[in-house]
């Protein structure tokens, strides 16, 4: 069976960037076989998390991302950097996937997955910002978040109209991340 990789962006523009930079790390991904299943967060409309809202039932979309996310070995995430940190529909999707459902164990949708980060953003930095938090909370909730990030700057430049970028070490680069996320899953859940 191959393993199993998620990608998704913290954006929910149509036209993210970050949306463009994750389907370039999945093409890596499944270049080593690994059965990539890409997500748009925009799909999954969720309410803001609270407790409140949680005991009168989990939303039907927060149960769906949950199986997905379980279902998954690995994940690949582009985030947007919003002020210096991540977005709030990546942070709050986050929130609802986290929480326990009766009887199962807690953070049973992250525990053990192997995580790689990226980032793209017109600015200078590229997002490297925001990944810098998203790897706090990731880490925090017993993902193994690997070492291996990139930060895309100039993203209004950085890709063709078919997706790819125009940089070819820069795909390269990109496309190595999913590699390795692929790679790292596979040993861990001996694939």
């Amino acid at each position: 069976m191959a393993v199993k990789v998620l990608a998704f962006a913290g954006s929910l523009r149509a036209g993210s960037y970050n949306k463009k930079l994750v389907q370039v790390a999945a093409q890596g991904a499944r270049a080593t076989g690994a059965q990539v299943t890409y997500i748009d967060l925009k799909d999954f409309p969720l309410p803001l998390f609270d407790e409140d809202v949680e005991k009168q039932g989990v939303p039907e979309n927060a149960t769906k991302l949950k199986e997905l996310f379980k279902a998954h070995h690995g994940l690949l995430v582009a985030s947007p950097e919003y002020n210096s940190s991540v977005s709030a529909a990546l942070k709050n999707a986050i929130d609802w996937v986290s929480r326990p459902a009766q009887g199962e164990a807690p953070l049973a949708a992250f525990d053990g997955k192997v995580a790689a980060l990226m980032a793209a953003s017109p600015g200078a930095l590229g997002g490297l910002r925001g990944l810098v938090t998203l790897r706090s909370i990731l880490g925090n909730i017993r993902v193994i978040v690997l070492p291996d990030q990139i930060a895309v700057m100039k993203a209004h430049e950085a890709f063709n109209e078919d997706g790819s970028m125009r940089d070819g070490k820069q795909q390269a680069a990109v496309e190595a991340i999913g590699r390795r996320v692929a790679e790292v899953a596979a040993k861990l859940h001996g694939q």
